[in-house]
């Protein structure tokens, strides 16, 4: 048995303005029929669903592990997806848990972790 890929389907309130603020955020749109959109950037993907249910979008936590995520944070920056999309943008934050990221809404409500390993972070507890 072999696995090749896993993708999750995030829920759109508004199918084109989530579209357009997918792309805005750094992701190519690659195919999109039957009420889903297939969203990747890089080896990493998504299915964008016209589909919404205001209690699951405004629990789903995405995380994206990116390679440097301060460029990713100049990008939502620069790109004003906040003022653009009425969306909440946090600051870049190095986690106790050893990743470094920032937080971005999407306009239906769903939460993107966008972060990276935090170098020299040093384990404890009993994984090695």
């Amino acid at each position: 048995m072999d696995a090749l890929e896993i993708k999750a389907f995030v829920p759109a309130q508004d199918f084109g303005l989530s579209k357009r603020f997918y792309a805005d955020l750094g992701f190519t749109q690659k195919s999109e029929g039957g009420g889903v959109a297939y969203f990747a950037c890089g080896h990493c993907a998504f299915l964008l669903q016209d589909y919404y249910v205001k209690e699951f979008a405004e629990n789903c936590v995405m995380h994206l592990l990116v390679t440097d995520v301060r460029a990713w944070h100049r990008h939502v920056s620069a790109a004003d997806l906040a003022g653009r999309y009425g969306v909440a943008v946090s600051a870049v934050t190095e986690q106790p848990w050893g990743i470094t990221d920032f937080a971005v809404t999407d306009p239906s409500g769903v939460c993107w972790q966008i972060g990276q390993n935090t170098p020299g972070f040093q384990r404890v507890g009993r994984i090695t």
